[in-house]
């Protein structure tokens, strides 16, 4: 669903019995690179689930048999991580508003808009891999994120490590640069994990996964009329990720008009809703990352200066992996012991004709 700025494709089942508007939600979300499964009853779609992975579960409220109320109770009771968004039509917010209080992460009145359905699903799946990251990140006592994890016997890379245990405690803006592929987001999430933010909200957000418009709306919320499709008034998620961590990647897509309203965040700490005039307050830690030269950006007029030394506060310089060759074979481990468990594999390593290779190799792209 890289249009909608995850990483990693959802799976979304629809259980709609009407098959005009079922074919019609599954083509809106397929063409995100979601996958999607159709159903026309609740029977059908609680036998799915409890076979399949699903992340999300979109349902019409009315159906034959097992109803849209019926369905989301057994799906909280067996499978309770999935979220589920109801479909209602308008007149119907009373089983609505019953949906929400048994436990749906939200509801959509027909007809509704292509933007609204997706920045609620979207919302909605992110709700549930947080929750997942949450549990896993307690299980594993931050271990993921601790520095001996983190693959980097290079010396370039242990003054990054080093940089990050000094600033991981503040509340610093933070300036990551680097090409992709070369961990920026993996260091951003380390820095959460050693900061006393981080029992809080990690929100990545790819600034340039989202048009500008539904990028604000995300950010900063909106109220109920602001535009078309804006049926209720609706958090930003500055304001969900309160206490916690915002990673803004890509932050060199960002129009001048856009990186205006972001400096007046993290200046006064504050945002303003889409169509609303009263300020809300927020308390949140920025980091920033981008593969461009902002300095060159700002000389050619497509960055803001004072928002460049608004993030760099610290900045951290991430070297490509062919500066830091002596990491690969480190990689190689990493990757070998992962995919042996993962498919059943035996395999001990390479031989020195395919370490010879990994060495020459330019690494376009990095990682």
């Amino acid at each position: 669903m890289e249009e909608m700025g995850f990483a990693s494709k959802p799976y979304i089942l629809i259980a709609e019995d009407q098959q005009d508007i079922a074919r019609g939600l599954a083509l809106v979300l397929t063409e995100t690179g979601a996958e999607v499964m159709t159903t026309s009853t609740g029977e059908q779609a609680l036998e799915y689930i409890m076979r399949n992975p699903v992340d999300v579960v979109i349902t019409d409220i009315r159906m034959p048999g097992i109803g849209g109320i019926s369905l989301l109770e057994k799906i909280k009771e067996h499978r309770p991580r999935i979220e589920v968004i109801v479909l209602t039509a308008f007149g119907s917010i009373e089983s609505a508003i019953e949906a929400m209080k048994k436990g749906a992460y939200h509801y959509v009145t027909k007809p509704f808009s292509n933007d609204e359905l997706l920045i609620v699903v979207r919302r909605a799946v992110q709700e549930k891999r947080f929750h997942e990251e949450l549990e896993y990140l307690r299980e594993t006592v931050g271990k993921s994120y601790a520095f001996e994890n983190i693959i980097g016997r290079n010396w370039r890379m242990q003054e990054v490590f080093e940089t990050v245990r000094k600033v991981a405690p503040s509340r610093a803006p933070i300036l990551i640069q680097g090409e992709s592929g070369t961990g920026k987001e993996l260091i951003a999430r380390a820095i959460h994990q050693n900061s006393p933010r981080a029992k809080h909200r990690f929100m990545g957000i790819n600034a340039a996964a989202l048009p500008e418009s539904l990028l604000e709306a995300e950010l900063f919320g909106y109220k109920k009329g602001a535009f078309t499709g804006a049926d209720y008034d609706k958090k930003g998620l500055l304001v969900e990720a309160s206490q916690g961590t915002v990673f803004l990647d890509e932050i060199g897509s960002m129009s001048l008009a856009f990186q205006s309203k972001l400096l007046r965040v993290i200046q006064e700490m504050e945002v303003t809703p889409v169509g609303a005039t009263e300020h809300v307050n927020i308390d949140v830690r920025f980091i920033a990352a981008t593969n461009i030269d902002l300095e060159k950006a700002i000389k050619e007029g497509a960055f803001r200066e004072d928002l460049y030394y608004r993030l760099k506060v610290v900045t951290i310089e991430l070297p490509p992996l062919r500066e830091r060759k002596e990491d690969i074979e480190s990689f190689v481990s990493f990757f070998i012991e992962r995919y042996n468990k993962e498919f059943g594999k035996r395999i001990k390593g390479m031989n020195e004709a395919a370490k010879k290779a990994l060495m020459d190799y330019h690494w376009p792209g990095n990682i």
